[in-house]
């Protein structure tokens, strides 16, 4: 047999099965990298899974904690405060703020007014909330945060119910001063500062019950040329734009007096006199006046007739809104500071 025939005889015989081992063997290569393919996108496909909720996980509020104020501390120069405020409102920019709700701003009045006085003055800005005290010479009385979405009618509503209030605290006074039964000094000194607390309390009362002119500044947001119209306006004193603040309930409100003319002090609660006293600003802790040598019971904060911290009477019934959401234009004022309440002042 020629070699040229041998060879084609074993081709025959060993080729065809060669072939078949071969096609056998890349098949199962080829279904293995598909596997090991596969394995490698799905476990990429969880990790990447994994990361995406992580990093989509809620974080909290990192402004906790962050209080912006805006107006006076004790110490400050009232006349200082004044220029200050109408230079930021006359560089203010008016694109600011980024939102298109209008700039927060403090109007402070020169003069103690009433609820329907507050129309002409506040009447096209969108209000959140008014500052208010009863302005009795010689006293200290309590500073109060009225909500006020309407202007007037929910300065009224709220002045009634502070007048509610101060009965109730005319009428504890009483009962103290009747529980002290002792003749010393110490004890008639204790009895005679009750009674003067009442006296005080019943005064503010009926003050705010007859819509007295008790309210001497104003939260209010508008747009720039607008909160400049309204420190042109007769009766405003200042208007301090904050265009830093976005949420009320982080913000501190402190507006100097309609009294205050040089620096902001403590106050001295002397007795009736023919001049007001200048009174201590929200920020400020008043001083203490002199006590008896037996120590006066503890009055609950807000209690007293004396205006150390602000206190804020129930807001009027209203639609709840979140303090960053946008006014109605069926109201007059600003949704903002429904239910909001300002943080306790502290001391600058």
């Amino acid at each position: 047999m020629r070699a040229g025939d041998l060879l084609r005889q074993l081709d025959q015989r060993l080729l065809p099965p060669l072939t078949r081992a071969v096609a056998r063997l890349g098949d199962r290569s080829g279904r293995s990298g598909v596997l090991t393919w596969a394995a490698v996108l799905s476990a990429a496909a969880v990790l990447g899974t994994a990361v995406w909720a992580a990093d989509d996980a809620p974080v909290g509020d990192r402004t906790v904690g962050e209080v912006t104020r805006v107006g006076v501390a004790d110490g400050d120069s009232v006349p200082g405060y004044l220029r200050s405020a109408a230079a930021d409102l006359a560089a203010l920019s008016p694109t600011a703020p980024a939102t298109g709700d209008g700039t927060y701003a403090l109007v402070v009045l020169d003069a103690y007014l009433p609820p329907q006085r507050l129309t002409a003055v506040l009447g096209d800005v969108s209000v959140s909330t008014v500052f208010g005290r009863v302005p009795l010479p010689g006293r200290q009385t309590e500073i109060v945060r009225i909500p006020a979405l309407r202007v007037p009618d929910d300065v009224v509503a709220g002045m009634a119910q502070v007048a509610t209030r101060k009965d109730g605290e005319a009428a504890d006074y009483r009962a103290r001063a009747a529980g002290v039964r002792g003749d010393g000094a110490a004890d008639r000194e204790l009895r005679e500062r009750y009674a003067t607390d009442a006296d005080v309390a019943s005064a503010e009362a009926a003050a705010y019950r007859t819509g007295c002119a008790c309210v001497y500044a104003a939260v209010v947001r508008a747009a720039p040329e607008v909160l400049r119209g309204v420190a042109s306006r007769p009766d405003v004193r200042a208007v301090d734009p904050a265009p830093e603040v976005y949420r009320l309930d982080r913000t501190v409100f402190n507006p100097p007096l309609p009294e205050q003319h040089d620096v902001v002090r403590p106050p001295a609660d002397t007795g009736p006199g023919p001049e007001p006293t200048p009174v201590a600003s929200g920020w400020s802790t008043p001083s203490a006046p002199s006590t008896p040598s037996t120590p006066r019971p503890p009055v609950p904060m807000g209690e007293s007739s004396e205006p150390a911290p602000l206190v804020t009477i129930p807001s009027p019934e209203s639609p709840s809104v979140e303090p960053t959401e946008a006014a109605p234009p069926s109201v007059t004022t600003s949704p903002d500071a429904t239910g909001v309440g300002l943080l306790p002042p502290s001391p600058s």
